[in-house]
């Protein structure tokens, strides 16, 4: 059972401190510690959390330990391991630590290991030009079609690691049910050099299956045979009997597992268009970084422990200093989709009010998470981080060497990304905006009141081992909020209403059937899209 960690002594004796120290400015911490860097900062292999300038002391983080103790996030991680329906609502395991756990591993189960040797195969009659189109052809272009976490995560990955690449296979993704999108994907394309990678779990999402069908078309359009289908369609997918209804053969059909969500399944055959992309061998790279993550996180204690502390830095600045908003900044243009898989993966799995004894949480959970690569997002949205009057944490994410290194273009970046988070944690004061040069009627509006809150997370390179270890820290970061709110971040009930609506109003909006049982607006906006 989940304790409601509101009612404890532990999460009083929070609120009092957040009252007697939540309001101390940076400037004041790092001028009361000349070490604060070292006592602030921690490290997973190669990977660096610097959190030095977010606002709490060692007696705050003291508390947060305790409250986390209290939760019993040990516990909860057991139960995970060890196969629990923890996603009670709709009695399932959550076992996305299997999806990397190599052979030999405690975690690890064989019918991973199974699909695994299945994709190698896949990857490698792609790449050795094996596997060819109805006319004979190699395949050039790869178009995944999915949506939610079978889109964002192969596609953030992809984007991720296209500095490693194969060079001559492109990949394309697919997942707004708008024809704009999948017939500009198309326009560009030749579909007897073309393989589409349909991934729906039940191969019966509503936008998936839209696009797969239109993209089926095109193809027949081009072949003048059903039969091609077979060449240039394989499925992500459990429902074997929909798949071969489709056109594709049970033999080009790649399982994954009711006890593996969709935001959580980049390591499964989700991931396939990445593996393509980069092949199997650096794809196994990646879910090695995963796995020592997940290492880190089951061993380390937690005063050490990179997922558990972002979790309650986030709870902090949450519930504690009164953030509403939380944005991530990665330095890397080629991480530009992390802020928009990071928005699925945390408020997805995290924006719930109800806990799970079916109560009130009685807090504010998720905070809205957004961003955009840096420098880009400083010409746009980070005047308000710097004057705007809100909290607003921020996650920076460099990396200590460039993936496409350019001369000079490096240090550029590097010295942007340090003295933006400087500027948030430090601010100007009118008096050293005079000093700098500012007159006394333009020193006002250059006043910068800092004390923003900000993680900074360094990583050598933006290799698969890398990345794995970086989106796999995220993962365990949302576990551990889950624990703490006491809410079941494996579901998503809050999803499913606007797509039954949507699915009674299609019909409606092709003139079957009335619309009596929708409101006055939706009955207003439905006949006004119907007239011609």
């Amino acid at each position: 059972m989940a304790i409601n960690l509101i009612n404890t002594p532990e999460w009083h004796a929070l609120a009092a401190h957040a009252e007697a120290f939540g309001n101390r400015h940076l400037r004041e911490l790092f001028a009361a510690d000349g070490q604060r860097f070292e006592h602030f900062s921690l490290r997973q292999g190669d990977l660096l959390l610097d959190f030095s300038k977010q606002r709490v002391g060692a007696d705050t983080l003291d508390l947060l330990h305790r409250l986390a103790a209290a939760a019993d996030i040990p516990g909860w991680t057991a139960k995970m391991r060890a196969g629990e329906t923890i996603n009670h609502t709709e009695g399932r395991a959550v076992l996305h630590i299997a999806l990397r756990a190599p052979q030999g591993s405690p975690d690890a189960r064989p019918e991973v290991a199974a699909v695994l040797d299945r994709l190698r195969s896949f990857c490698h009659r792609i790449h050795d030009d094996t596997w060819r189109g109805f006319s004979g052809q190699r395949i050039t272009d790869v178009v995944n079609i999915g949506i939610g976490g079978s889109d964002l995560g192969p596609r953030m990955a992809v984007r991720a690691l296209a500095a490693r690449q194969q060079p001559d296979l492109k990949l394309h993704f697919v997942s707004n049910v708008d024809g704009a999108d999948l017939a500009g994907t198309l326009a560009g394309l030749n579909p007897r050099t073309t393989l589409f990678i349909v991934a729906s779990k039940t191969f019966t999402t509503l936008e998936t299956m839209a696009n797969a069908c239109s993209a089926r078309d095109w193809l027949v359009a081009a072949a003048g045979s059903q039969a091609a289908v077979a060449r240039h369609f394989v499925a992500v997918s459990t429902n074997l009997k929909a798949t071969s209804d489709f056109g594709i053969p049970p033999e080009n059909v790649f399982e994954f597992w009711d006890w593996v969500g969709g935001r959580f399944s980049l390591w499964s055959a989700i991931g396939l268009p990445l593996a393509l992309a980069i092949g199997f061998q650096q794809f196994e790279e990646l879910l090695a970084g995963a796995h020592a993550m997940d290492e880190h996180f089951f061993s380390a204690p937690a005063a050490e422990n990179l997922p558990l502390t972002l979790a309650l830095l986030d709870l902090w600045n949450t519930d504690f200093l009164d953030a509403c908003s939380h944005a991530v900044l990665p330095y890397s243009q080629s991480l530009g989709l992390l802020p928009a898989y990071l928005e699925q993966l945390e408020m997805e799995s995290n924006g719930k009010q109800v806990n799970r004894e079916g109560q009130p949480v009685g807090v504010a959970t998720a905070p809205i998470l957004w961003g955009e690569a840096g420098t880009s997002g400083q010409h746009s949205f980070y005047q308000l981080l710097h004057q705007g009057g809100r909290l607003i944490p921020c996650d920076f994410i460099l990396l200590k060497e460039a993936d496409f290194p350019l001369p000079g273009h490096h240090e550029q970046l590097l010295a942007n990304c340090l003295a933006q988070s400087a500027a948030l944690a430090f601010g100007q004061t009118e008096e050293e905006a005079r000093a700098a040069g500012a007159s006394a009627a333009l020193a006002p509006y250059k006043v910068f009141p800092g004390n923003q809150p900000s993680s900074t997370l360094v990583l050598p390179a933006l290799s698969p081992f890398a990345l794995g270890q970086l989106v796999a820290l995220y993962e365990h970061k949302v576990f551990c909020l889950g624990i703490l709110w006491g809410i079941n971040s494996f579901d998503q009930w809050g999803v499913e209403l606007g797509k039954q609506l949507a699915g009674r109003l299609t019909p409606m909006l092709a003139g079957k059937g009335g619309d009596a049982l929708f409101d006055a607006s939706t009955r207003g906006l439905m006949a006004a899209l119907r007239q011609s």
